[in-house]
């Protein structure tokens, strides 16, 4: 994240910029938070910096939002107010849910309760370290946002549209019968200039519709906000893919292929017994979960093994835990049943929560269910 701006920037504000993007696999142009933190206004024109997430109301809750919901208490410790955005609309134009808008709002009830859960209820509200949840279909009923949306699309082709489909889980052949597919970046683009965001975030299968965005910047001449990017967490079944690819990536739409936040210990251990894992490949989601959500949580991930067959041991360096299975030092089934557990062991309090509040999973079932 080092740029040649680094040395003018005081200890402070490079240890705050530090932290707020602690775990992030990337940003993009961070000049922009620089100059807020240095003293220039921010987006909406005061010294407050907001930060927002779009995120459509699709299904359950899996691992991927955990990593999310880090990024946002890195950024809510930090004093930045984040907006999560319940693109509903986004939502009914990607198709979820056969485009029944009250099953696509139920799903955005859910969303909240499990964000709200998953960060530790924050205080709600506009002002630094608060958070928000709007929902897409609140902005978009002014003639200046859709003034926004063909600004937005203005001289931009369709080829370069194409581009950006991933971001909706397509490939670039995929919507040539649907014309609202390609409004859909034009969309995005628009809430990011509306919400008058400083922070643009989301995992790394978002960056190209944020480079769509920065581009539109450039264009009108508006704010350019700083953008960050989260690691993906590749599928159970198989090997990664690249970063910005939908192709490999853990999501909801197959439960098997993912860690669903509400599995239980017994389900989260027949899963992960079927998770790809070869040894002397580094590519997994049981690496990945170990790299990016149990060490960062928990410090360290620990084996044990039948006492038969070795015994118990702990690991703090992710890449010493790869080298462990690599060389035999760890048994395969071992790495996974211990991921399994660490798993269980994060996602307990969320457990307890739904417990208390069960209403809220029960309606998430039965609309999942009729989809």
């Amino acid at each position: 994240m080092s740029n040649e701006n680094d040395s003018l920037l005081d200890d402070g504000i490079r240890q705050k910029i530090a932290k707020m993007f602690s775990g992030c696999l990337e940003v993009v142009g961070p000049e922009h938070v620089e100059e807020v933190l240095s003293g220039k206004a921010s987006h909406s024109g005061d010294n407050n910096l907001v930060a927002y997430i779009g995120l459509e109301p699709s299904g359950k809750a899996h691992l991927g939002w955990l990593l999310l919901s880090r990024t946002i208490s890195n950024l809510l410790d930090e004093g930045v107010n984040v907006i999560i955005l319940l693109a509903d609309w986004h939502a009914w134009v990607n198709d979820k849910f056969e485009r029944d808008m009250g099953k696509i709002s139920l799903a955005a009830d859910y969303m909240s309760e499990v964000f709200t859960s998953l960060l530790g209820h924050p205080e709600v509200g506009d002002g630094p370290g608060q958070i928000r949840f709007i929902r897409a279909s609140e902005i978009m009923d002014t003639g200046e946002y859709w003034e926004r949306v063909l600004r937005c699309s203005k001289n931009m082709s369709l080829s370069r549209v194409r581009r950006t489909f991933s971001i909706m889980g397509r490939d670039e052949d995929s919507s040539d019968h649907d014309l609202s597919a390609f409004f859909y970046p034009a969309l995005q683009a628009a809430d990011i200039f509306e919400l008058e965001v400083d922070i643009a975030f989301g995992g790394m299968d978002q960056r190209k519709a944020h480079m769509y965005m920065r581009e539109v910047a450039d264009r009108n001449g508006w704010t350019k906000p700083t953008c960050i990017h989260t690691p993906m967490l590749s599928g159970l079944k198989g090997p990664g893919g690249r970063m910005d690819s939908f192709d490999h990536k853990m999501s909801k739409s197959d439960p098997n292929n993912a860690v669903i936040l509400h599995d239980s210990r017994e389900l989260l251990q027949k899963k992960m017994k079927k998770a790809f894992l070869e040894v002397g490949n580094s590519s997994s989601a049981v690496f990945e979960i170990t790299e990016h959500v149990i060490l960062p949580i928990l410090g360290e991930i620990s084996i044990i093994p039948d006492p038969k067959y070795g015994s118990p041991s702990k690991f703090t360096d992710p890449k010493a835990f790869v080298d462990a299975v690599s060389d035999g030092t760890v048994h395969p089934l071992d790495a996974k049943l211990a991921v399994a557990d660490s798993l269980s062991e994060i996602l307990q309090p969320l457990s307890e929560y739904f417990e208390r509040n069960p209403e809220i999973i029960q309606i998430m079932e039965s609309i999942t269910a009729m989809s």
